[in-house]
């Protein structure tokens, strides 16, 4: 048996000297192919071996040996990009509360499914494998964050109708302050109080809550006992309510007893009083509020 010396210069065999004969016919190997026996330690020329001096009566030169079976040279492995890809989602879950790390999981998965059928064409299995466990985790606590995000959310879209509704109600307020300004500082009749300030309001959605049944043209209700009193009259502006929430209808006026009983924001009913400002307050405070001039 011999050993040989391919051209990526790495010894290679044992080989039979049927095998080396073939190789020399076929060009593979010539005459200055270095090899050895396997009783020996010294390396020589192919054409030193008196076995094989027949074997190149017809190929007098040939290129050196190839490899044997190795990677052709030039073709280093890849990393792949789905591994890579895995790995950004999966940190990125951090950010978008774990929605982009169930994309970022399943890239993890099929990035090291590709890798171990790559035969070594691909790399990168510790980074999909990083991918998937930092992704997985994430998925894992979506569920931990949604509790914790939809009551914010919840509470984030109340806190905004309550505030529309309370500038619906400042609206109102100061388009009673200029129907007033005209009409000798009087406030308007409670009879038709929603067909006077329309034209100062501007547009319908002010007389409606974001909450309110939206076939009711008005969700507010007017102060009955307010009706064409003089500003100038009521002992005090700042407490007296001018309007307040109640269930809907065009031209509503009265008083606490008309006042919603099932609030439509969080235990709190909207009062707008005289001087203009605006007020969520407890169901309970409606009767101890200022009603009268």
């Amino acid at each position: 048996m011999y050993y040989i010396i391919g051209d990526d210069q790495k010894e290679y065999g044992p080989v039979s000297v049927e095998q080396l004969r073939q190789w020399i016919a076929e060009g593979r190997a010539n005459r200055n192919t270095k090899a050895r026996t396997a009783a020996s330690e010294s390396w020589r020329s192919l054409s030193e071996f008196p076995e094989l001096i027949d074997s190149f009566k017809w190929s007098t030169t040939g290129p050196p040996i190839p490899p044997l079976p190795s990677p052709p040279r030039g073709t280093a492995s890849k990393t792949s990009g789905l591994a890579v890809a895995s790995l950004v989602l999966g940190i990125f879950g951090l950010c978008s509360f774990g929605l982009t790390a169930l994309m970022g999981l399943i890239l993890g998965i099929v990035a090291m499914v590709r890798i171990h059928r790559s035969n070594g064409a691909l790399k990168g299995s510790g980074v999909a494998l990083a991918g998937t466990v930092v992704s997985a985790v994430f998925v894992l606590i979506l569920p931990v964050f949604a509790g914790l995000l939809l009551p914010a959310l919840a509470k984030a879209k109340n806190k905004a109708t309550s505030i529309r509704c309370m500038n619906n109600m400042r609206r109102l307020s100061l388009a009673a302050r200029l129907y007033a300004d005209n009409n000798l500082e009087r406030l308007p009749s409670a009879a038709n109080w929603c067909d006077a300030l329309q034209k100062y309001v501007g547009t319908t959605q002010s007389f409606q809550c974001p909450l309110g049944h939206q076939s009711q043209r008005c969700h507010y209700a007017f102060n009955a006992q307010l009706s064409g009193v003089e500003l100038n009259k009521i002992e005090s502006p700042v407490q007296t309510v001018l309007f307040f929430e109640t269930d809907g209808g065009w031209n509503v006026s009265g008083g606490s007893e008309l006042a919603l009983k099932s609030p439509r924001h969080p235990g709190k009913v909207a009062l707008a009083f005289v001087d203009g400002h605006v007020e969520l307050v407890n169901v309970s405070r409606l009767e101890h509020v200022r009603w009268q001039p």
